[in-house]
């Protein structure tokens, strides 16, 4: 495995790990009120962003100035948020009166969860001289 593949092994992980469970597990989250496809549909969406974001912030890290890197990671945050407010603009207009509230907060926790992989990888490698 080359170190480009293993440094992105946590995101990968929580993907696959995260769209078996959620298709594994619609009937329960429909109990719940959770709208399995938003939450797939949520999955791909913070996969994505994350791995765009951390490859920048990667790439930051190379540079001699701090300030670069500071103003990617506070440049991923704004561009993560914007895209997960426009993606509940878009859930709310295309569901109408089904818009459920309930998948949207528990799309938040995915966030988070990818939110936590993305700092532990990127401050593991900020810790190495070479990164």
């Amino acid at each position: 495995m080359n170190a480009r593949s293993k440094i992105i092994l946590p995101l990968v992980a929580i993907f696959v790990i995260l769209s078996g469970s959620l298709a594994a597990c619609g009937t329960l989250l429909a109990k719940w009120g959770i709208d399995s496809n938003v939450l797939i549909m949520a999955n791909i969406l913070f996969f994505l962003i994350s791995l765009v974001v951390f490859f920048v912030q990667k790439r930051a890290l190379s540079k001699v100035n701090p300030n670069v890197f500071l103003r990617t990671v506070t440049g991923g945050m704004l561009a993560k948020m914007f895209v997960c407010i426009a993606a509940i603009i878009v859930y709310k207009l295309v569901a109408g009166s089904d818009f459920s509230k309930v998948s949207v907060f528990a799309a938040m926790i995915l966030y988070l969860l990818y939110l936590v992989a993305e700092v532990s990888v990127i401050s593991k490698l900020n810790k190495q001289k070479n990164a």
